[in-house]
């Protein structure tokens, strides 16, 4: 590393043009995974880029070359992982799909640090136009496309009826999971994934 604590090496900066920084993948993956353990650790308000940087293992410098702020780091951040984590079931018939959204959702509700950010960032959005319109477009929008196009198979294998609601199968699929698993704490009963995936492939195919 340079001694002015640039993050480019001797070979990047030949390469790069003139005045140019190369952001190494590295400090950033270390950087995103920081800003999960740190909204873990402290909540969205009293997280700062010092706790953040000093969790990374870098300088503030490094954090403020990639965001602007910790407000758009974790907008960021949060976005990424929503567009990364949620699948586009393809198997075979309405009930698969839905039994696997409904595992993959459950999964990762029950992670403790999604446990502990998500309430946290809910009720930061309250305060927030800002995030909470981020927020929406991450945890909600970006998924209503999957429902959609997961919903437009099933009705093409005449499973449902034509323009069945993606932003309501969305909601039926990870409502009872967010109530349970977020909002009362609790365990999910053996079957349980069955049986919500039974009700919402019942729900979804009235006319």
């Amino acid at each position: 590393m340079a001694k002015n604590g640039s993050e480019t090496d001797p070979a990047a900066a030949r390469r790069a043009p003139a005045g140019a920084a190369v952001l190494r993948e590295d400090k950033t993956a270390a950087i995103r995974a920081a800003v999960f353990e740190e909204l873990a650790a402290v909540g969205f308000a009293r997280m700062s880029i010092e706790g953040i940087a000093r969790r990374a293992g870098v300088g503030k410098t490094a954090v403020y070359r990639r965001w602007r702020s910790k407000l758009h780091l974790v907008l960021d951040v949060v976005s990424a992982v929503a567009v990364a984590g949620m699948p586009t079931p393809d198997t075979g018939s309405l009930h698969g799909d839905v039994r696997m959204l409904l595992e993959v959702a459950a999964r990762a509700l029950r992670h403790p640090m999604a446990a502990q950010i998500i309430p946290d960032l809910l009720a930061e959005a309250a305060r927030s136009p800002e995030l909470a319109d981020a927020l929406k477009g991450a945890l909600h929008d970006s998924q209503e496309g999957v429902a959609t196009a997961m919903l437009a198979r099933a009705a093409e294998r005449g499973e449902i009826p034509a323009g069945a609601d993606g932003r309501l199968a969305l909601d039926l699929l990870t409502g009872p999971l967010y109530w349970r698993l977020l909002v009362v704490r609790d365990e999910l009963p053996p079957g349980y994934l069955d049986e919500l995936s039974a009700a919402v492939v019942s729900a979804l195919a009235r006319p």
